[in-house]
């Protein structure tokens, strides 16, 4: 009986923690490629996804992850690898709607049942007037050196003129 209820309480505490990352907007899914076959359960996968700042307007960030196949994959349980490709691109004018810290997370997504989460940054490179993104995973023990860096040169579109990140950096 103890045993069960403790379960239970896991499994409560899990969906706790899976909140805030489930109330965030999804990225739109473009495609998937299988990299495995598995006779009885669900391939293992590549999936590619885009995501648009929220913070500024024009600019997606397109990125490409593993995704476990099996039984444990396709129940949400695998720990999925660390490894991600990351481009960002300009694909619009840009429009700064706030200000930002250097590094600030853009998106998170969790990659694991518990303490595991992907990660795109977002920075400025001020004397360049770049926009900077670093795509990352971090685990509470154990994180991993993988990454991804893509830039995003702010340019005019149409009659815009190209505001400068560095205004909208803060302190």
């Amino acid at each position: 009986m103890r045993i069960s209820a403790f379960v239970l309480a896991a499994f409560c505490a899990a969906g706790l923690a899976l909140a805030p990352a489930m109330a965030q907007d999804d990225p739109d899914l473009i495609f998937k490629k299988d990299t495995t076959f598995n006779l009885l359960s669900p391939n293992s996968k590549l999936a590619t996804y885009v995501v648009d700042d929220p913070l500024i307007d024009g600019v997606a960030c397109y990125f490409t992850l593993p995704e476990k196949g099996g039984w444990v994959g396709w129940a949400g349980f695998a720990e999925q690898t660390s490894d991600v490709s990351l481009a960002c691109r300009q694909v619009g004018a840009v429009k700064i709607k706030g200000k930002f810290a250097q590094g600030a997370d853009m998106y998170e997504q969790r990659r694991s049942l518990f303490f595991k989460a992907m990660h795109i940054s977002r920075g400025c490179d001020a004397s360049r007037n770049v926009l900077v993104y670093l795509s990352f995973t971090n685990k509470l023990v154990d994180g991993s050196p993988k990454n991804s860096t893509s830039t995003v040169p702010i340019m005019p579109w149409g009659g815009d003129a190209a505001p400068k990140c560095s205004e909208f950096v803060s302190p």
